[in-house]
């Protein structure tokens, strides 16, 4: 187990068993470096949990996880695409989406749930710059979606 795994099992979190494409396209890209992570829905072995539109009525902590299980599900396809979360250097951008009704001005603090769970597993390694924006819709009218930009050893 990578000393990045047993910090994930000392925060009471697991990898999925598995994270499924649901279109065509690769989950990840490793060039030069660099891990391209394909978006990540908040899904758990291809089932979605938590759907759209968020408002303003959602839980703000809900969606937070929904946002951290897309990062769970990055964190899957980095380990494939690396063989060890180890190998991760610098967690360099965060994309999220959020499926929202129009308005919704809290897309920014439900990404955080997947910013912070980066962050805490990597320290300083896991700030990265970062886009948070609402959409109309997201795929299998999911809640969220997070695609990553990873330096790799």
């Amino acid at each position: 187990m990578s000393e990045i795994e047993k910090r994930l099992t000392d925060m009471g979190l697991e990898l999925p068993p598995d994270c499924p494409p649901r279109a065509s396209f690769v989950k990840y890209r490793l060039w030069n470096g660099l891990l391209v992570l394909s978006g990540q829905i908040c899904e758990w072995n291809g089932t979605p949990r938590w759907f759209g539109p968020v408002t303003e009525d959602s839980d703000l902590a809900e969606m937070q996880k929904a946002a951290q299980m897309c990062a769970l599900n990055l964190l899957y396809c980095a380990r494939e695409a690396l063989g060890s979360l180890d190998r991760v250097e610098q967690v360099l951008r965060l994309g999220g989406f959020v499926n929202s009704a129009p308005g919704f001005g809290q897309g920014p603090a439900i990404i955080d749930g997947a910013s912070n769970l980066f962050i805490d597993l990597f320290g300083e390694a896991g700030r990265h710059a970062r886009t948070a924006v609402c959409v109309a819709s997201l795929p299998v009218n999911a809640a969220v979606e997070v695609d990553a930009l990873l330096a790799v050893r």
